[in-house]
């Protein structure tokens, strides 16, 4: 049974499985450290989601919920599954929680975004009915 918790605290275990899941969603990002991951986990911001079976972190994801003049804002970011649990449910189980955990906090809707090359990726949220929007993504490098 795939199990969905907040992280609260970080431990050996947590920061085993960013080690062993962040190269498998960004191989230019080093995995935070626990000075880093602290501050992740206590941010009024932030919630990170990790999913769990017998103990072991199978995935995780970030949910980013602030306000601002328009109302609340949600973003879904850094969503990872463990290549040998890829197909499980892992990634739906993770959504359903952040939008519900969105939902309570007040968000009218929920933004995220995702490569084309993630088909998987992108046939789940497709079945979860978020939306592809008509929209430039910007960034800035600094």
């Amino acid at each position: 049974m795939i199990e969905i918790r907040e992280a609260t605290e970080v431990d050996d275990v947590l920061l085993e499985a960013l080690g062993r899941l962040i190269p498998q969603l960004s191989n230019s990002s080093p995995a935070p450290s626990s000075v880093e991951l602290s501050e992740i986990v206590k941010s009024d911001a932030s919630i990170l989601l990790v999913a769990e079976e017998h103990g072991v972190v199978l995935g995780m994801m970030t949910l980013v919920v602030f306000r601002i003049p328009t109302g609340v804002r949600a973003w879904i970011e850094d969503v990872v599954v463990d290549e040998a649990a890829r197909g499980r449910g892992v990634g739906e189980a993770l959504n359903r929680v952040a939008i519900e955990r969105a939902c309570e906090a007040g968000a009218r809707t929920i933004d995220l975004t995702s490569r084309p090359s993630r088909e998987a990726a992108n046939r789940l949220y497709d079945r979860l009915n978020f939306e592809q929007r008509d929209t430039n993504v910007y960034r800035l490098d600094l």
